[in-house]
């Protein structure tokens, strides 16, 4: 597909569904080591202004591409480092926006932010500006894991950003952790663990470093000898989850953690509990809109992705034309399996049968000569009852392995459902 497609299916999105909005801000002061993001270094603030006069021609761009005002139910902020812009950059930002979107009454509006980073200033225009939630980065406060990730952030910045958040009305925090860092130990992380719950965040996400110096040469700093194998990685992460449950937080999904009377946890238990490319949610969303460089946006047709390099971004919104450089039109087969899969890792069981009735598919087309499914169930991994899918004992470190025997596109030959009589 082309920006074109993108552009047919802007002009189509239903009026009467809400719709959620992800703004990229790719830029950071410094590069940890660690990053997957898309980012750029800069010490400078006119790149950052530059960037930030095209995200506002795409933004008009998009919004005059549909029929009406979309009606916005959430707005996240992703990086890089959001709050890097001016604060007052930031109050027009999010101003522009509500002036080409219907904001809900109840809408969430969520960022990233780096706490080494944030001023009282930025933090007062956040809470002025109706932010929601804010997520912060803390991944460890070890100093000699932080040294080894270029990181150096103590546990006194962190603090201080979490009570500038607070008083500025930022009504829930999240923390980042993240374990399988160079140097980590299972000890380390339960410092780390410790010293963030006295902060008292409403949510935790703990994610386990991925190591692809291929793909993000500035990882090749990092010493791959100093890197936990499985089994040490496996166990960090089961002690973090250890200290979270213990301290009160709800395991929520594959990598997060919340407290009783938290939006996630109480989804959780109702059985309402949705996930994206951006983690667990408590809103299912047919229609994400993506503005910036490297954006990802989906809709009913399919996913949409920005043109990841910021020059190349800039180059064809000045043009006139979409920064959409690729996606990918769904199936009615992709759909449903993609409806198996978030069950599966919301729930960790899934009812093959009954989605696939709902999608009007066969369930046997799922089931029958599925190897992959066939070897979790001989290893006791999964247990299967009449199409039931449940994972054993909740070892949810395995859920993905799970939720890959229905990836059409992880087998080893391709394999179509047949629709119901």
């Amino acid at each position: 597909m082309d920006a074109s497609t993108y552009g047919d299916w802007l002009a189509t999105l239903p009026m009467d569904k809400p719709a959620s909005l992800y703004v990229h801000i790719p830029f950071c002061r410094s590069m940890c080591w660690y990053c997957a993001c898309h980012t750029t270094i800069t010490r400078q603030d006119l790149p950052i202004h530059n960037y930030l006069q095209k995200l506002r021609k795409e933004i008009s761009l998009v919004s005059a591409s549909t029929k009406a005002r979309l009606n916005i139910n959430h707005l996240h902020f992703g990086g890089g480092t959001p709050t890097i812009m001016p604060p007052t950059e930031m109050r027009e930002l999010i101003g522009l926006l509500r002036e080409y979107f219907d904001f809900a009454d109840t809408v969430q509006i969520a960022l990233e932010i780096d706490p080494r980073t944030l001023e009282e200033e930025m933090a007062t225009v956040l809470g002025e500006a109706g932010v929601s939630r804010a997520s912060l980065g803390v991944q460890s406060f070890d100093p000699v894991v932080q040294k080894a990730i270029n990181r150096t952030q103590s546990e006194e910045q962190t603090m201080d950003a979490v009570s500038r958040l607070r008083r500025a009305g930022v009504g829930s925090i999240n923390f980042d952790l993240i374990y399988g860092l160079p140097y980590q130990t299972v000890e380390s992380c339960i410092e780390t663990t410790k010293a963030a719950i006295t902060m008292r965040p409403d949510r935790f996400a703990v994610f386990g470093y991925g190591h692809v110096p291929s793909l993000k040469r500035h990882q090749g700093r990092i010493d791959e000898s100093s890197l936990a194998n499985s089994e040490g990685r496996v166990a960090q992460a089961e002690a973090i989850a250890e200290h979270l449950v213990a301290a009160g937080y709800h395991c929520i999904g594959l990598d997060h953690f919340a407290r009783p009377g938290d939006s996630l946890a109480i989804a959780q238990t109702n059985g309402q509990l949705h996930r994206n490319f951006q983690g667990y949610t408590t809103r299912a969303c047919e229609t994400l809109i993506g503005f910036g460089a490297s954006a990802i946006g989906f809709m009913a047709g399919g996913y949409v992705q920005n043109e990841v390099r910021p020059s190349q971004y800039a180059r064809r919104i000045t043009s006139g034309r979409f920064a959409t450089v690729k996606g990918y039109c769904l199936s009615a087969e992709d759909r449903l399996r993609a409806d198996i899969i978030d069950r599966l890792m919301c729930d960790f069981q899934v009812d093959v049968p009954s989605i696939a009735a709902a999608h009007g598919f066969e369930p046997g087309a799922l089931l029958d000569g599925n190897d992959r499914l066939s070897m979790l169930e001989n290893d006791g991994i999964v247990e299967n009852v009449d199409g039931v899918i449940q994972l054993r004992e909740k070892r949810r470190f395995l859920i993905r392995a799970i939720a890959a025997a229905f990836d059409a596109y992880l087998e080893p030959s391709e394999r179509s459902c047949s629709k119901a009589a």
